[in-house]
């Protein structure tokens, strides 16, 4: 808006003055306004190029291989970690399979076993406990046995029935002639 604008419209210089008054103050908000604004814009673009000027000389195709081999590695880790549970769990399953079976010696049973096929199973509780059947079939002195003994035979002493002791039991079995 300028002055000659509102004299040719007939205003006094009193009414011009009030109003390029009332129009000023708008304008100086609106610009104060604006200049705010675009102070901001410009430490926000200072701060993106700052930022940028970081990631000047990076390849990267390099960076993308990094994050494969990280994402490779950290995947192997996690099925070698998965592996180390799995076979902890067969172990705790097949040591509970020969304790419950009367073994003598679980390093021996655990010998005579498959253990990658038993491993490899479906249903690997009932294949271990069959497999640990066959052993306990084929090779019967591995395990305890569950038969009561039917002729126990008590110490025999050759005393004469007179209650004597271990040590004068041995002096007559080394001295038959004598008599107590």
């Amino acid at each position: 808006m300028k002055t000659e604008e509102l004299k040719a419209k007939g205003l006094t210089e009193e009414q011009i003055s009030f109003v390029m008054a009332v129009n000023g103050k708008d304008v100086n908000a609106a610009k104060s306004k604006l200049e705010a604004e675009r102070d901001s814009y410009k430490d926000q673009l200072t701060a993106a190029q700052t930022a940028l000027k970081e990631f000047e000389g990076v390849d990267v195709k390099e960076l993308n291989g990094k994050i494969a081999q990280l994402t490779a590695d950290m995947n192997a880790k996690a099925a070698e970690y998965q592996q180390k549970i799995s076979d902890m769990e067969f172990d705790a399953v097949l040591d509970e399979a020969i304790r419950s079976s009367s073994a003598r010696d679980a390093v021996s049973v655990r010998a005579n076993l498959d253990l990658a096929a038993l491993k490899a199973s479906k249903n690997q509780a009932e294949d271990i406990k069959n497999a640990i059947e066959k052993v306990k079939t084929d090779k019967s002195f591995l395990f305890g046995s569950d038969e009561p003994i039917l002729n126990p035979v008590a110490p025999q002493s050759d005393t004469g029935g007179k209650g004597l002791s271990g040590v004068e039991a041995a002096f007559l079995a080394r001295n038959p002639g004598l008599k107590i």
